[in-house]
């Protein structure tokens, strides 16, 4: 979907190449895009005649399990750095497929399976070596650069380039997780016990409903569930939400955490096609099972879906102000994704996804998860940060007053 032509792509090294490079852009008035690990579905990781800082080569982690504190570089991918911390037997929060980069996830927020724990994966970051828009190397944390650190957590690339991370870990090696398939006529009854259940559930639970269509296109509803405490009171918590509606399949078992991570990554193959839309859906009416149920249907691939992720327990307990991610409330990260092999098919794809969304959107929140968002305009931007806005265009004047890091869903320095 994205195709730019960058002056130069420059393999950043350490952050002394990353400040070289900021300095090099900035004497020449160059647009300037950085690219982490991977999945940047708005492309803003590559840029038209300007510089491509890349940093996918900077993948050194180091663990440290008395403290539970793990350093990663800003090229990582999920799996690289769960398999760090696994040796260990830890983990931080991430993503929910190994695929995806450390960096741009973290720095939006970071929805996952150990949320509900756990918080996301921003609410783990506790430092960060930091490279501004003059080219200071900077050393972020609670006791220096404070506001930075709030920044970082959530604020997406608007003040300086990470180039390194570091996580707070926990202990998780198994998990219990797996899936709940059910035919499509129970599929209202689904979406409605399934919210009531996951209401009343304790924190170690985090879930997400899949709304799809298979070979054949016909429609079906998943439930998928990961518990991240222990697994026998973990059985005994979902015992009745696997009693429920006679689902099909029920493959919910005992799993590394590892190997749960990456069991999503056959169904995403790199050279696929991906268009996104998004939004935060806070109450499961009757009117939006509605809307949900009469779009699936009129799904036009099996890759493509509509997927509800829980965001719950102690990622919906942060004060809002905690941290620059402001959406802390109980609800569903709604996401159509679209998701197709053949480049002839990409406005019929399009056209689905915008159809779908706008279906569905009279019930989602002014609100929009960041990480999914596309390049929707400015007041799609503002209902990404919400209320952490004006803060942030604040922190963005203090660190980036030229705005040298605008290929992003940026905020302007505040004036």
């Amino acid at each position: 979907m994205i195709d730019r032509r960058p002056l130069a792509i420059l393999r950043c090294r350490d952050a002394h190449d990353v400040a070289t490079a900021i300095s090099y852009a900035r004497m020449h008035d160059l647009p300037l895009a950085v690219r982490g690990g991977g999945h940047g579905v708005a492309g803003n990781a590559v840029c038209d005649g300007g510089i491509v800082l890349d940093l996918s080569g900077l993948k050194t982690v180091t663990v440290d399990p008395g403290r539970r504190i793990a350093q990663a570089g800003a090229g990582l991918l999920l799996g690289d750095l769960d398999a760090a911390t696994q040796r260990h037997g830890l983990a931080t929060p991430l993503g929910v497929m190994s695929g995806t980069g450390i960096a741009g996830l973290t720095l939006g927020g970071g929805l996952g399976w150990l949320t509900g724990a756990h918080g996301l994966a921003c609410d783990n970051l506790v430092g960060a070596e930091v490279v501004t828009a003059d080219g200071d190397i900077l050393d972020v944390g609670p006791e220096t650069h404070a506001d930075l650190l709030w920044g970082l957590r959530g604020g997406g690339g608007n003040f300086g380039v990470v180039t390194s991370f570091h996580y707070r870990l926990h202990p998780v090696t198994q998990v219990l997780a797996g899936a709940l398939t059910y035919s499509w006529p129970a599929a209202r009854e689904v979406l409605h016990e399934h919210h009531r259940f996951m209401a009343g559930a304790p924190d170690e639970l985090t879930s997400s409903v899949s709304l799809g269509v298979d070979a054949n296109g016909d429609p079906g509803v998943t439930v998928v569930v990961c518990w991240s405490g222990d697994l026998e009171e973990g059985e005994r918590v979902l015992r009745p939400l696997r009693a429920f509606g006679a689902p099909l399949e029920d493959s919910i078992a005992p799993v590394a955490y590892l190997d749960w991570q990456r069991l999503p990554d056959a169904g995403f193959p790199r050279g696929r096609l991906h268009y996104w839309k998004s939004g935060y859906l806070r109450h499961l009416t009757d009117t939006a099972v509605d809307a949900l149920l009469a779009v699936t249907p009129t799904i036009p691939t099996p890759e493509t879906g509509i997927g509800l992720q829980g965001v719950r327990g102690a990622a919906a307990r942060v004060p809002v102000d905690a941290t620059a991610f402001p959406h802390r409330a109980q609800q569903y990260d709604l996401l159509i994704l679209a998701q197709w092999a053949d480049p002839a098919r990409t406005d019929e794809l399009v056209s689905w996804a915008r159809r779908a969304f706008g279906a569905v959107a009279p019930h989602l929140e002014d609100a929009v998860y960041v990480n999914n968002l596309g390049n929707e305009g400015p007041d799609r931007v503002k209902s990404a940060y919400g209320p952490n806005r004006d803060r942030l265009a604040a922190l963005k004047r203090t660190y980036d007053p030229a705005n040298v890091f605008r290929l992003n869903h940026n905020v302007a320095p505040l004036s």
